[in-house]
């Protein structure tokens, strides 16, 4: 029975033909190793040296190890052919030969019977390596006192000798992964793809063959449907372990949240849960969601949801997760609806997932009133499996074309250029093009421009969404387990501080030194990116006071800016305002040609500032501290952070300083524990405020030695 819970990335294409599968470009690390072990499974040491007569092993088996290598690398295999035993001894003698050594012997036919006449391989071929035990000063070792390489037959090349019987043995690992998969009812030849799929290696490289594989299953059939029966009770056992997890945990936090669904049969069928601080998290960066859904149980056959979003930092927040037991519209249906009421009725702005139709129906059903995204993180990997084959050399080219149709302006010249690919690379009737055109509203940006994504598009965000799903799956055991593992990654990632960060002014215009006192670091780098372009365009006044904004050197690819004075207004026909919650670079350069200083406070979105953070802290201290002492406590951090961050020098200065003193605190944990936790607190408190008025005064000013003054106090003096 298979000892771990495996989850693996949905592979079934949303086209939902059961034989049709997705492989995804982006797994290139796990991809390149796994194809490096094939690869040294079927290629041995080029500086291996040929067996001789007089050379020296420790056992038997490594001499049968270093034969069956050196065979390898030659063109064939060997076997075991006699050893010899004696009472002092033991087995003092082995005969290692070519596996087409000797003839083999005649089959008596019985009459009426019907056999297959196998054609034997032995041919009588003389290579052989005989070994002889002998004990020196105690210690048995194996000498090779005969050795002959000449073959009476043709030796292999390097692709055909990996298909020799010898060679073709299925490791562990992959004897369970079979197993799996043939219990979830996948037939014997998508188990071998699968296999090669997630090895990154081609079709027909795998070391062993279909036939081995359907062997191995056939062999295994009782153990199959025994593990199905072991699976099923664990499956049932480990859900109602996650069951008690979730109302121990509710019964310690009130604030978490969790439902689940039972089958006909009054087993746990759908589980979903969140926690506190992301229903908090939601208050604030819920306007865009990420649902993602990518990676499912093949232990449990069950499927897992993620719901996540972004903050003001850029950083990837936990709002809620889900166990599905299938894919279906219900299924769906049922978890968006838990979802909105987790988060007290409130629907996100915006949903983005993955190209799956029964998750769209649900949407349209669930959220009528959100906007549903497709990822194209989660499409163009999709497009490599659907048209390589098919197209051949011709892909390259259409892959660009694709690429080119993504970003047509206009929808009129979206469907005229469709109409015009699919015709010259004859897709009309393809399945997947079909199905891409039907969620065309949901990915191409000539239908999507002006949705408010919030920046979650954006490659490095996609990639932190990956890391942290590869966090919660580094723990492949029980569903408990799994469950733990998800909260201590949500609570670390919504807990997640932002570092002390220095932001450079690049323009000295007055809008960007404003700009960097109100925005977090992330969103500030991105207006400032918007705000240096801008400086390359040029704008055309029209008599109604709206203008037109061009790039100095391309001629295409103007963009009209509408501007209202009377309630300073502007509006930029590429809506990156309207998508990311950040003003462009063509509405930036008409607010500086209107002489502004400063933004309209309206375009700075809360959930960009820099007050609006996620800001926790441990219930047990707050309860031990009273509510103006940590308010006071938290503005001091506050202060530091800000002043620090107004020039390199200072913030150069409070992280050098600041982490001295910190290290010399908890240097001294010992005695806070005798003297009392709360003062070492304290003792942090006065150093920042100690660093809050050197700041304040300027980095002229210089930090006395500390005074320890009894009772465990410090006092901290500074000079100006």
């Amino acid at each position: 029975m298979p000892s771990k819970n495996l989850w693996i990335r949905r592979q079934q294409c949303p086209c939902g033909d059961w034989k049709c599968y997705v492989t995804y470009e982006g797994d290139s690390e796990e991809t390149s190793l796994a194809a490096q072990l094939v690869k040294n499974d079927t290629s041995t040491s080029e500086a291996m040296v040929s067996p001789y007569v007089g050379m020296v092993f420790k056992n038997d088996d490594d001499a049968f190890e270093y034969y069956g290598n050196f065979a390898r690398k030659n063109g064939f295999s060997v076997r075991k052919e006699r050893s010899r035993l004696s009472p002092q001894l033991g087995i003092y003698k082995r005969d290692f030969v070519c596996y087409r050594s000797g003839f083999a012997p005649a089959k008596k036919k019985l009459t009426g019977d019907h056999h297959r006449d196998r054609k034997s391989v032995r041919c009588g071929c003389d290579a052989k390596m005989y070994l002889s035990k002998e004990v020196v000063d105690g210690v048995s070792q194996w000498f090779v006192v005969q050795f002959s390489n000449v073959h009476n037959h043709e030796l292999l090349e390097d692709d055909q000798v990996r298909l020799l019987p010898a060679y073709r043995k299925i490791r562990e690992a992959d004897q369970e992964r079979i197993l799996l998969l043939s219990k979830a009812g996948f037939p014997i030849q998508r188990i071998v793809k699968v296999l090669e799929l997630e090895k990154g290696i081609q079709g027909g490289q795998l070391p062993f063959l279909e036939r081995d594989v359907r062997n191995f299953v056939q062999n295994r059939k009782k153990v199959v449907q025994e593990n199905d029966a072991l699976i099923t009770e664990k499956r049932e056992n480990d859900t109602l372990e996650l069951l008690e997890a979730c109302k121990v945990t509710k019964e310690a936090d009130e604030d978490f949240v969790y439902d689940f669904t039972v089958d006909e049969n009054d087993k746990v069928e759908h589980i979903a849960w969140s926690y506190g601080h992301s229903v908090e998290a939601y208050t604030m960066f819920g306007d865009a969601v990420y649902f993602d859904t990518m990676y499912q149980s093949i232990t449990y056959g069950m499927l897992f949801g993620a719901w996540l979003g972004i903050d003001n930092h850029g950083r990837t927040v936990f709002f809620g997760c889900v166990l599905l037991q299938d894919e279906t519209r219900c299924s769906f249906s049922w978890a968006l609806q838990t979802f909105v009421r987790f988060m007290r009725g409130r629907w996100p702005q915006t949903i983005i997932t993955d190209l799956d139709p029964g998750l769209r129906d649900a949407i349209t059903s669930k959220l009528p009133d959100s906007k549903h995204v497709i990822s194209l993180w989660n499409i163009f990997p999709k497009v490599s499996s659907w048209f390589s084959v098919s197209l051949g050399s011709r892909y390259a080219e259409f892959r660009s074309e694709l690429d080119v149709l993504y970003r047509v302006e206009s929808t009129e010249d979206f469907e005229l250029q469709w109409n015009q690919m699919i015709s010259i690379y004859g897709l009309s009737t393809d399945k997947h093009i079909i199905l891409l055109h039907s969620f065309r509203a949901s990915w191409a940006l000539c239908y999507m421009r002006g949705c408010f994504v919030a920046r979650m598009g954006t490659t490095d965000y996609l990639k932190s969404i990956e890391a942290f799903l590869k966090g919660v799956f580094s723990t492949q055991t029980c569903l408990r387990s799994f469950f733990e593992q998800v909260g201590i990654s949500a609570s670390f990632q919504n807990q997640a501080r932002r570092e002390m960060q220095y932001m450079h002014t690049k323009t000295c215009i007055p809008i960007e030194e404003n700009a960097r006192s109100i925005l977090t670091p992330f969103a500030f780098n991105a207006l400032q990116h918007e705000l240096v372009l801008a400086m390359q365009y040029a704008v055309s006044e029209m008599p109604n006071g709206s203008c037109i904004v061009r790039h100095f050197k391309e001629i295409a690819g103007e963009r009209l800016v509408i501007w209202i004075p009377e309630n300073e207004h502007v509006h930029c026909s590429c809506k990156e305002f309207e998508s990311s919650g950040l003003l462009c670079r063509h509405s930036l350069r008409v607010f500086i040609l209107k002489n502004y200083f400063h933004l309209p406070d309206k375009y700075y979105l809360n959930r960009w500032r820099r007050e609006t953070s996620l800001d926790f802290y441990d219930p047990q201290i707050a309860q031990n501290c009273d509510d103006e002492w940590y308010q006071h406590y938290q503005c001091l951090a506050e202060t530091l952070f800000t002043e620090s961050s107004l020039t390199k020098e200072r913030s150069e200065y409070v992280q050098r300083e600041v982490t001295t003193h910190l290290t010399r605190i908890l240097n001294e944990g010992e005695n806070f524990r005798k003297t009392g936790g709360k003062r070492g607190i304290f003792r942090l408190q006065i150093a920042l405020i100690s660093y809050g008025c050197i700041l304040a005064k300027g980095t002229e000013s210089t930090v006395i030695d500390p005074v320890f003054i009894g009772n465990g106090e410090i006092l901290y003096q500074w000079q100006c």
